[in-house]
């Protein structure tokens, strides 16, 4: 009987070991979010398409589904506002929002601006569900990089 007991309960708590290194539903179920923040593009800001659509960000969907963007914005401190039209990232892709003018395709989209949008010291990407709900921010305060992972 004590050695039953036993067997129990080292069953008992390897299955429950085994429970708690699973992932939760959220980290399983991955996210939407700023990927990547390319705020001092190469060269002196003129204002030439080439330098405003070198400044960028990269969002990614590390879901296990497509998500439709539909009405997200995404904004910089001082509110530069762009909105995703109907726009839907696929599972594990990204997207990159350019600054400056350009065709939109599934992996770039275009805020069609004609001045720079990312401040080249420091700034914060914030990204916003259709509803307005806060989805993520990424926040940089560098003169020493173009760019920040977030």
């Amino acid at each position: 009987m004590l050695r039953t007991r036993t067997t129990a309960v080292a069953v008992t708590a390897v299955a429950v070991g085994g429970l708690l290194a699973l992932p939760s539903p959220a980290q399983a179920a991955g996210s939407v979010h700023l990927y990547k923040v390319y705020y001092d593009s190469p060269g002196s800001d003129r204002g030439a398409q080439a330098s405003l659509n070198a400044e960028y960000v990269v969002i990614r969907n590390t879901t296990g589904a497509a998500v439709s963007l539909k009405g997200w914005t995404l904004t910089d401190v001082a509110n530069h506002k762009y909105t995703f039209g109907a726009y839907t990232l696929g599972k594990g892709k990204t997207v990159t929002i350019h600054t400056g003018k350009g065709t939109n395709t599934s992996a770039h989209r275009y805020q069609n601006r004609g001045w720079y949008v990312w401040n080249n010291d420091k700034d914060t990407a914030t990204l916003k569900k259709a509803n307005g709900t806060k989805v993520d921010t990424c926040s940089y305060n560098s003169t020493r990089y173009d760019y920040k992972m977030c």
